[in-house]
């Protein structure tokens, strides 16, 4: 087992990981950027090394920053957490260069699962459905225009290294497809600093439901349960949820699809297959070789802490249970408290939180580097936390997540919580009547409430 991992990310997911390694006994590494230098990931953890500047390429980006710090302390592993390098298949590259263990899959299945069209590939060849669309990346305008003809409108756009929702665009027809084909490739260079696209036929309504897989470095492979991620804005997560409503029948065959992928590409460590579902039918999308935002709903049906069997994994320890033993228990609910302002498109609220309270009790945890007098930073993705409860059934989920989003206080800074609310007290939201368009059919209900500043 390590003995030093260095954490190479910032805010509650590095706060998260640094809290099991101290159940596990493990020394951990900080690092933060000069806008970090007061967070509470760098208070908590044994060691902090600053790796730069304020912006994320100049700190949390910083491969030769990061790695020169995980070799000065003497770390022999590193965990990425999720965002900046967590899927940077070259900084995994590196890691396993300087001998440091890279808490995630290997750096070629990083490369292979990241680039969206290659995986499109390799799951078509392994015969597990995906949606219609170009066989691997378009050229250019003129021939993406004829793929799009033949797959038929509407289209989606999509980055080859996409994720977050960037680099996508929908066609609903051909008079708009240059556009949205030129937007998403600029928007795509600029994120990812890869502008090539690939095209898939655009799913109307369809719930998004993913796989959450461990899988250890001796052949064994097995998955956690589903989670539904339906609820979204802009193609980003706001409102997860496990287990998910789809009927057991189709479950199955997805889960059987999600062992077949991981399979196909020997993966290792922990993972997320992702699938839109349409009626009785399922399409793989993407692949997340990290661990996901919302991994906490999981560990509330299962159990299982997955940062650390993330790590047992990559210290080489085999998997110490099998499908079979697994159970799943209850209904969990996770909602994303985020830095900003819905009634003003939802813009991004910096500042200083003059006064936090956290709820708790029974099946509540609230994940977050949040504290009295901490100041949000522009420069960051604004997500703050993330409120999770667990209960016997989703009614009982539902009404414990009212009851936490009423008690939490976050002053000083616009956030999202009312927002959330009103999705939790929606009838369609409790009725389980929702797919990935809830938010933007019910947007101006959800922004009505009448005491909503």
């Amino acid at each position: 087992m390590f003995q030093k991992i260095l954490i190479a990310n910032r805010g509650e997911i590095a706060v998260r990981i640094i809290r099991t390694c101290m159940y596990m006994g493990i020394e951990t590494v900080a690092i933060y950027s000069e806008a970090d230098k007061d967070s509470l990931h760098v208070q908590l953890a044994d060691e902090s090394v600053c790796v730069g500047g304020s912006r994320s390429d100049e700190s949390y980006l910083n491969m030769e920053n990061i790695i020169t710090a995980a070799i000065n302390k003497g770390a022999e592993a590193i965990h990425p957490g999720f965002g900046f390098l967590s899927e940077n298949a070259d900084f995994a590259k590196l890691c396993e260069t300087c001998g440091i263990a890279f808490i995630g899959p290997n750096s070629e299945v990083i490369r292979q699962m990241g680039n969206k069209s290659e995986a499109r590939k390799l799951m078509m060849s392994s015969n597990i459905p995906v949606i219609p669309g170009s066989d691997g990346v378009v050229g250019n305008l003129e021939q993406a225009k004829k793929i799009a003809n033949k797959i038929g409108f509407p289209i989606l756009i999509k980055a080859s290294a996409g994720g977050g929702g960037k680099g996508m665009r929908v066609a609903q027809d051909l008079a708009s497809f240059a556009k949205a084909f030129e937007t998403a490739k600029t928007e795509a260079l600029n994120a990812f600093g890869d502008g090539s696209l690939y095209l898939e036929k655009y799913l109307a309504n369809p719930k998004h439901i993913e796989f959450q897989v461990l899988c250890d470095k001796y052949g064994n492979v097995l998955h956690l349960g589903e989670r539904d991620c339906s609820i979204q804005r802009r193609n980003q997560k706001v409102i997860e949820e496990a287990p998910s409503l789809i009927n057991k029948e189709l479950l199955l065959k997805m889960s059987e699809a999600t062992i077949k992928a991981c399979k196909a590409v020997k993966y290792e460590n922990a993972g997320t297959i992702e699938y839109l579902v349409s009626g009785d039918d399922f399409y793989f999308i993407e692949m997340n070789t990290r661990i996901q935002v919302e991994h906490p709903i999981t560990e509330m049906i299962t159990g299982k802490d997955l940062v650390k069997e993330q790590i047992k994994i990559a210290s080489g320890e085999k998997l110490s249970f099998v499908q079979e033993s697994l159970s799943f228990t209850g209904h969990s609910i996770e909602c994303r408290i985020n830095a900003e302002n819905p009634k003003k498109d939802f813009m991004p609220s910096p500042g200083k939180v003059s006064l936090f309270h956290m709820p708790s009790g029974n099946g509540i945890r609230f994940d977050s580097a949040l504290f009295t007098d901490y100041s949000v930073v522009p420069y960051y993705d604004s997500m703050i936390g993330k409120m999770i409860v667990h209960g016997e059934t989703r009614d009982e989920a539902i009404k414990k997540m009212r009851a936490a989003l009423e008690e939490l206080v976050i002053e000083g800074i616009d956030t999202n919580q009312t927002f959330l609310y009103m999705i939790m007290i929606d009838p369609d939201y409790t009725k389980g009547n929702f797919n990935t368009s809830f938010i933007n059919q019910k947007i101006n209900s959800l922004l009505g409430y009448k005491d909503y500043e």
